[in-house]
């Protein structure tokens, strides 16, 4: 069992930043892919960036060049900086971990954490 927490949400003019974190409790990790997805009013959720275990990287088109993310595998964390945020950015963001138990990969989600940009 993996419980992730997530911190750094907040209110933000629009052209600001913020940072994200998250961080993973638990025993047995084995984590693969870290992520942050996010979920506004109305819309499914989308992936907003993932990182593997192997420190590779992807982006949804949206963020690309504006948000980063990295994962600290000693401290079990993984971060989003949130740069030049946009309204349309606002959202309920989600860490999302996936982890190796028993050969098989399990999904865990953290409770959210809303980002709200203002124009």
């Amino acid at each position: 069992q993996v419980q992730l927490v997530e911190s750094g949400g907040g209110l933000v003019q629009a052209g600001g930043s913020l940072r994200l974190s998250c961080v993973a409790s638990g025993r047995r990790f084995n984590i693969q892919r870290m992520a942050w997805y996010r979920q506004a009013p109305g819309k499914q959720r989308e992936l907003v960036a993932g990182v593997s275990s192997g420190g590779c990287t992807d982006y949804g088109d949206s963020v690309k060049g504006r948000f980063t993310i990295s994962r600290d595998n000693a401290k079990i964390t993984v971060d989003l900086q949130m740069n030049d945020l946009k309204p349309e950015d606002t959202a309920v963001y989600y860490c999302n971990v996936e982890n190796l138990e028993g050969g098989c990969l399990r999904g865990y989600w953290g409770q959210g954490t809303q980002v709200t940009v203002s124009s």
